[in-house]
């Protein structure tokens, strides 16, 4: 027991400041980079808090079998570096600290990729070694992004009379919008749990119950294909009223958005959010949760080529167009052309406009002056 509270950490690795000189700490963390000066060895070590730099001197001698991603503890003294070593990108970049112990607390195999490049690791390599690939700074960033939001979200709705409800994860079917994950029951041959793709008949039974206002952060699962915005569980703020108007829930939204933003010491978007009904969306952008930063909007050209001479156009239920802000190359062009094949089209038909305001379009002459 003794050893443990000797090699306990004094202080995590991105503590130590110039006010901590002369103090005598344990550090513990990850080798995260380790240099040979002629037997004098500098070592960072990293844990979730940040880098500290120590120095290893001969009578170390363990230091020289240190390898990438080893786990230690290292006892020693904060010293001030020379003026021209301060490290200024570092937090703790004015201090060091002089080894006077080092423990190996786990050897390490060499990694197959290097925590602290964000390079192109194949994705297959990082879930295989997911572990590893949490190290990675950006990736603890994150969780901790992640875990500010849910905290920011939990202050405001308990601040506004909200009570955080667990409901089960075992539950029957329900017509829901996908397949339901099911769990067969041991002692009941042939029968079945289904995990709930949302908790939306247990939040019902709250209101019912009289419970007013329910929230929680809820796990949902979906038997699904995966997509970009499709995965078999995900997280999502949950929540009923009873009640409510329309501008009841809308307000309560935003204020659990416009908390999170703040938490993350952003500027929240400006209340009342904007609204779009879903004819708007879909006639702007072609979609119902469109994501309003792309900016290429639809527009609407149907009654302006009713009397066109290019028959698709004067034929089609709906024409549509795109204004991008960029000249294309004719082979840019082409690539699109094929896309839009491949989704079910015949072609691409476009207008390009040059500097001088010339047209170059296999269409153009087909269109009024007034329509270009």
């Amino acid at each position: 027991m003794s050893g443990r509270v000797d090699w306990r950490r004094t202080h995590d690795c991105g503590a130590l400041r110039k006010a901590d000189v002369g103090r005598s700490v344990t550090l513990n963390g990850w080798v995260s980079a380790r240099r040979d000066h002629g037997g004098i060895y500098f070592v960072d070590l990293r844990d979730r808090y940040g880098l500290t730099q120590v120095v290893l001197g001969p009578e170390q001698a363990d230091a020289a079998k240190l390898g990438p991603e080893f786990t230690i503890s290292v006892r020693g003294k904060v010293v001030a570096r020379e003026p021209a070593n301060v490290n200024p990108d570092r937090a703790t970049g004015e201090v060091e600290v002089m080894a006077e112990h080092l423990e190996i607390l786990s050897r390490s195999p060499t990694p197959p990729f290097a925590i602290d490049d964000d390079d192109e690791t194949a994705l297959e390599t990082r879930l295989r070694y997911r572990y590893l690939d949490l190290r990675r700074e950006h990736m603890q960033r994150n969780l901790r992004l992640s875990a500010t939001v849910v905290a920011a979200i939990r202050r405001y709705m308990d601040e506004h009379g909200f009570v955080d409800i667990w409901t089960p994860n075992l539950t029957k079917a329900t017509p829901e919008g996908a397949r339901d994950f099911l769990v067969p029951v041991r002692l009941q041959p042939g029968r079945f749990f289904a995990l709930p793709q949302s908790p939306q008949i247990f939040k019902q039974i709250l209101m019912v119950a009289g419970m007013g206002r329910y929230y929680q952060i809820a796990t949902c699962f979906r038997d699904e294909d995966l997509r970009a915005d499709r995965q078999f569980e995900f997280r999502q703020l949950d929540l009923e009223l009873s009640f409510p108007t329309r501008e009841d829930v809308w307000e309560t939204l935003e204020g659990a958005v416009g908390a999170s933003f703040e938490a993350l010491e952003r500027t929240p978007p400006e209340r009342p959010f904007r609204r779009l009904t879903w004819h708007e969306a879909m006639a702007r952008y072609g979609s119902d949760k469109p994501d309003l930063r792309f900016g290429l909007e639809l527009h609407d050209l149907t009654e302006a080529t009713r009397d066109s001479e290019f028959k698709v156009f004067a034929q089609a239920p709906s024409v549509q167009y795109l204004t991008v802000p960029q000249e294309l190359s004719r082979a840019e062009l082409g690539s699109l052309e094929e896309l839009a094949k491949e989704w079910g089209g015949k072609g691409l038909a476009y207008l390009v406009f040059d500097e001088e305001g010339e047209v170059r379009s296999p269409i153009a002459k087909f269109l009024s002056a007034e329509l270009i």
